[in-house]
Order: structure tokens, then C-alpha cells, then sequence
């Protein structure tokens, strides 16, 4: 048991650690080769901050607990919405006017309508990982080409102080290498850490990865999203979490459906899978109301979002505990 609890702690915390350098080294590359601030965020820094959930996922279903691997990815949503929104606004009120936002969060609620549409028969094949694959691609498209004609997006400045721009092309591209052999290490110690927990507590993948797993690599996250409204930075706050939601639902879980074929548990879909939903469309009518030229949720709304996840992670609880009895 202690093994296996210090290969999570272990895992997480070189997860964490190696997804940062690897969105720094990445976008410092990117950044000396001229790409644009806006779509580095859109593409690297959205692509980064998954980067664990990705190989999470993978690793989860090839070590054959597919469970692990749909639980990291949908509580990883939940809890960027309901956990680092819901305790940001919270503590300080976010107000965003990024155009590119506004964009891109009706993206996300029609990706997450094609994400339900595929989990909805509990079996996930490559048909599935495409049409997944193929939506995150054009949508990323779209965004790119549309940043490229708002280019006084409130956005753009506060990915611009993120990137790290004194950084040599070289050691940019050396950090993100070793970043990732970390992230590939990590991502593996932590899956089986994980499946070894379940087993010894008799508990599902499903559990651990909606809880354990996503709580953890969401709370470095969370520390992150308060500093950055401290920053005043809000729109980067937002954008992180619509970016990272839309990596998770699209490729997070495609990725590993055009690789293997897999089933998962109807939990998922029944209870997880419409939480989520739910906190999207919830996510978009609080940001939006009152009807204004920018989105704000002030703390009242932090502290609906919040007790939507406490309320959640209590109904995790009470299950598990019922059906150990």
C-alpha cells in the first residue's frame, strides 16, 4: 500500500512539474520561430496542459482499465469547472472579454454533445476517436485562423507575459524533450500506482481516476488560475480551462479510441458523463448573465460552481462507501 500510495504522490508531482516545463519549452520554441502568442495558446498551451491526461489515458488502456482513463478525463473537466472556477471566483471575481473566448466556449459545449454522442453505447472504436480527433482539428483551425484577424484580442498580451521569450531555441527544445520523457515516466508510475489502489481498496479505476487523479493534477491548476486573476490575467484563466476542457473531451479520449478498441463502465456515462454536461451548460448561462459585452462570474456563481463539485464528490463518496458494506 505505501508503495503504491508514494507512486502517486510521486507521479503526480513529476506530472505536474514536467507538463509545466513542457508548455514553457514548447512555447518558448514556438514563440522564436515567430508564431503568434494567441496561437500558441490555442495549440501548445492547450495541448500541454492535457499532455498528462493524454498519456494517462493511453497508458490506462493498454494496461487494459479504460475505466482510469475516462474517469481522469471527464473528472478532469468537472474539475477545472467546478473546482478551479468555482474556488477563483470565489476568492476574486473573474471578468473576461476575449472575443476568442467567446468563440470558442460554443466549441466546447457542441464538443462535448459529440463526446456524449460517442460514449453513449459504453464502447469507444477508432470510428469514435476519429470523428473526436477530426472535430478538435477543425475547430483549432478556426480558432487559429480567426486569431490571426484580432490581433488586439485582451488575450493576446497575457499570453505574451507567460511565454517565456528570453529563452535559446536550443534549451527550448531540450526542456521540452526531457519534459516529456518525465511525462511519459510519470504518466506510467502513476497509472499503475493507481490500478494497484484500486485493486488493494477494491474500489474502481473509475473512482480513482475521477478523484485521486483529476483532483490532484487540478489543484496546481487552481493555485495557478488564482495568481493569474491576481494578475490580472482573467481571460487566461478562462482560456485555460475552455482550451484544456476541449483537449480533454476531444483528445484525451480519441486519441486511445483510434489505437484500441475499448469498453466503459455505464457508470460513466449515466452519472459522470452528464455531470459534466451539466456544469458545461451551466458554465455558459452563469458567464453569460446578465447579457453584457463581457462574461463575468462573480462570487455568488464561484460559490454555485463550488458547491456543485463538493455536492459531486460527496455522491462519489456515498456510492463507494455503499458498495464496499
Amino acid at each position: 500500500m505505501l508503495l503504491s500510495v508514494g507512486a502517486i504522490i510521486i507521479g503526480l508531482a513529476l506530472l505536474v512539474w514536467s507538463a509545466d516545463r513542457f508548455v514553457e519549452g514548447a512555447s518558448a520554441t514556438a514563440y522564436n520561430l515567430g508564431v503568434s502568442p494567441l496561437v500558441i495558446g490555442i495549440t501548445i498551451i492547450g495541448f500541454g496542459t492535457s499532455a498528462p491526461e493524454i498519456l494517462i489515458a493511453i497508458f490506462s488502456v493498454f494496461d487494459n482499465t479504460p475505466d482510469l482513463a475516462i474517469g481522469n478525463a471527464l473528472g478532469s473537466n468537472i474539475a477545472n469547472i467546478a473546482l478551479i472556477l468555482g474556488v477563483t471566483a470565489l476568492v476574486i471575481p473573474i471578468s473576461f472579454t476575449s472575443k476568442l473566448l467567446m468563440r470558442e466556449f460554443p466549441i466546447l459545449i457542441f464538443a462535448s454533445i459529440i463526446l456524449a454522442w460517442a460514449l453513449w453505447d459504453n464502447q469507444l472504436d477508432w470510428v469514435d476517436g476519429w470523428v473526436l480527433l477530426t472535430l478538435l482539428i477543425v475547430a483549432l483551425t478556426y480558432l487559429v485562423r480567426f486569431s490571426k484577424t484580432d490581433l488586439d484580442d485582451p488575450l493576446s498580451p497575457e499570453l505574451e507575459q507567460e511565454i517565456p521569450q528570453e529563452m535559446s531555441t536550443s534549451k527550448a527544445l531540450i526542456i521540452t524533450l526531457v519534459a516529456l520523457l518525465i511525462l511519459i515516466g510519470s504518466s506510467k508510475l502513476l497509472v499503475w500506482g493507481a490500478i494497484q489502489i484500486a485493486t488493494m481498496l477494491g474500489i474502481s479505476e473509475l473512482i480513482i481516476g475521477l478523484t485521486i487523479v483529476a483532483v490532484g493534477t487540478s489543484l496546481p491548476e487552481l493555485a495557478a488560475a488564482i495568481a493569474g486573476v491576481r494578475k490580472s490575467e482573467p481571460d487566461l484563466v478562462m482560456g485555460n480551462v475552455i482550451g484544456s476542457n476541449l483537449f480533454n473531451s476531444l483528445a484525451v479520449i480519441g486519441l486511445p479510441a483510434i489505437m484500441i478498441n475499448f469498453s466503459i463502465s455505464p457508470i460513466a456515462v449515466n452519472r459522470d458523463l452528464m455531470v459534466t454536461l451539466g456544469l458545461t451548460g451551466l458554465l455558459f448561462v452563469l458567464a453569460h448573465t446578465p447579457k453584457q459585452s463581457f462574461c463575468r462570474l462573480n462570487r455568488f456563481k464561484g460559490a454555485l460552481l463550488l458547491s456543485c463539485f463538493v455536492i459531486y464528490q460527496g455522491l462519489l463518496y456515498y456510492q463507494v462507501t455503499s458498495t464496499l458494506k
